[in-house]
């Protein structure tokens, strides 16, 4: 892939997963703060679980879209993951697939933005490599590791 080819989907996909996260985050504060509905009662979470959330979701959006802040940006997709991958386990744990499994796939399909924005992101926002090569010492942007 092409380092233009590769950046183009970089921001492709970052700018979705924040449109989506972002979005949900602020969706999920105006739902605590207006009339509850939806899947969350079945859930069986706390109304102030999701606004707290999405107030997290916020956050997570706009860390990954600022310059800078590897380590932030880090746990920011780690967060994102979690909070996605969470979703779909516990709408499979009550059943409460949606209309064609809509709670499930969805989610499941932006965690997949969210794991290809991770691995197509710029080296400057690397902090290490993932898996370092064989009789080789890891390669560590000290960098962005100090910031």
């Amino acid at each position: 892939m092409t380092m233009k080819a590769k950046n183009i989907a970089y921001w492709t996909t970052t700018a979705l997963v924040a449109f989506f996260i972002g979005g949900g985050g602020v969706a999920q504060i105006a739902q605590y703060l207006g009339n509850p509905h939806g899947v969350v009662p079945v859930l069986g979470y706390p109304m102030y679980f999701f606004a707290i959330l999405g107030f997290w979701k916020v956050l997570g959006a706009i860390a990954i879209l600022v310059p800078r802040y590897p380590r932030l940006k880090e746990w920011a997709y780690a967060g994102i993951f979690f909070d996605l991958t969470g979703a779909v386990a516990s709408v499979a744990a009550v059943g409460v697939y949606g209309a064609y499994g809509f709670h499930i796939i969805a989610p499941l399909v932006i965690a997949g933005l969210t794991v290809a924005s991770w691995a197509l992101r710029p080296e400057s926002r690397f902090i290490g490599t993932l898996f370092p090569a064989k009789n080789s010492r890891p390669v560590i942007n000290t960098r962005a590791a100090n910031s």
